[in-house]
């Protein structure tokens, strides 16, 4: 089986890191200036490593491997969160252009194909995991026109240009092309910590309902409306807010998540009643079921605080995301390179976070494997890996990948 170059692996992964660099993190925006700097960088380094690259209109690099026959696609994203960490995203595309080189070098597998793609925009800034859609023929040339960044408004299509990509052609994916797409990722969570295991085998990607509430009263001054009387929109959220928190651990699965992570009051000043609210709602779960249970229930809070009064509340689904299984298949293949190479210390677990596996999944085979993130830590600078764990985590990989093209 190919040996990865565990030195070189380290080497490019810390070279990356220097694109936009933060603290002990690093802030790269899709198409920021240190992103598409970066996207350059890696294309060079697939050139070097025998793979035909190339960026296209969206900001996708994608190296092609020249070898003929049965071809693997592996990815994930090098583009970051805010301030985020080393390697949320950019580990996966690292290890699929370590894998390509070590079976090239390895006289066994030296004739196998593997493609290696870093997406663009796995993190939202334009819309979400715009690369993967755009591979598999999910968005068109008008979602593209209507994209707009998330905080200044800027179109997309003026960002592109400045990168100077407005003229190159999206990459799509042809039927029949690959047998499977593969994807490595830190978990991002403590579950594998907390276990004292080192290799995830994932068993799906949750999917991800929203939820827009809004609340809508009556602006008034502080002082001289009483209290019976008023109509505060932002006492109205708060009220269906805490409902919301002890209605779903009632109906929650053992992994479900749910979150509120983003409220908004205005006019937002100490001595005026807000007169409008706004909140989004976040639930996640491996389970489509439990996910249509939550939404039912969220709904029917916000039917009854709107018929209820004094302030009328409406709710908006913002998006509902289905969950993806992977393929048991690849996962069987993963299940048996850990164990060769780290004997009782890999678990099947479901992935809380998005990635651009779920996207793939849409129109080939896929799966992916976690490492372990240090204290549970991720999308914030802090967030780190062990170099072992990193190291391991590729070798089981590559193995996995030459296991999965070889078709044994």
């Amino acid at each position: 089986m190919p040996r990865i170059n565990g030195e070189r692996l380290l080497g490019d992964l810390r070279r990356m890191a220097d694109f936009g660099r933060y603290e002990t993190g690093v802030h790269r925006p899709h198409l920021s200036a240190q992103d598409i700097e970066s996207r350059h960088w890696l294309a060079a380094r697939m050139k070097e490593a025998g793979l035909d690259p190339v960026i296209d209109g969206v900001g996708t690099v994608l190296g092609r491997s020249k070898k003929a026959g049965p071809r693997v696609l592996i990815g994930s994203h090098t583009d970051t969160q805010p301030r985020g960490g080393w390697l949320d995203g950019v580990m996966g595309v690292i290890y699929g252009l370590e894998v390509a080189r070590a079976l090239a070098e390895d006289p066994a597998t030296k004739d196998l194909a593997v493609d290696v793609a870093s997406w663009a925009d796995e993190e939202g800034h334009w819309g979400g995991m715009v690369g993967s859609k755009s591979f598999i023929g999910r968005i068109g040339e008008a979602d593209i026109d209507a994209a707009h960044h998330r905080d200044d408004g800027t179109p997309m299509r003026e960002a592109l240009k400045q990168a100077g990509l407005e003229k190159a052609p999206r990459v799509q994916m042809e039927e029949g092309q690959y047998r499977c797409y593969l994807e490595a990722h830190i978990e991002q969570g403590g579950v594998l910590e907390a276990s004292g295991k080192r290799i995830g085998v994932v068993t799906a990607i949750v999917g991800i309902f929203q939820i827009k509430i809004v609340f809508s009263g009556t602006q008034n001054h502080a002082g001289t409306t009483p209290m019976p009387i008023r109509k505060d929109a932002g006492v109205a959220m708060m009220r269906l807010f805490n409902e919301v928190m002890e209605t779903f651990p009632k109906l929650a699965a053992p992994r479900t998540v749910w979150t509120v992570g983003k409220m908004h009051i205005e006019p937002g000043a100490p001595a005026i009643i807000p007169g409008r609210a706004e909140m989004i709602l976040q639930f996640r779960d491996a389970d489509p079921a439990v996910l249509e249970r939550l939404e039912k229930a969220a709904l029917e809070i916000v039917a009854r605080h709107d018929a209820k009064g004094p302030c009328k509340v409406e709710a908006t689904t913002l998006g509902r995301m289905a969950p993806a299984p992977m393929d048991e298949r690849l996962q069987e293949a993963i299940d048996e390179a850990a164990e060769t190479h780290a004997a009782g210390h890999h678990m099947r677990m479901p992935s809380g976070a998005g990635h651009d596996a779920q996207i793939l999944a849409q129109r080939l085979p896929s799966a992916m494997l976690f490492v372990p993130s240090i204290g549970g830590i991720s999308h914030h600078f802090t967030e780190n890996t062990a170099d072992a764990d990193i190291v391991l985590g590729c070798q089981v990989f590559a193995d996995a990948a030459a296991k999965i093209l070889k078709g044994n």
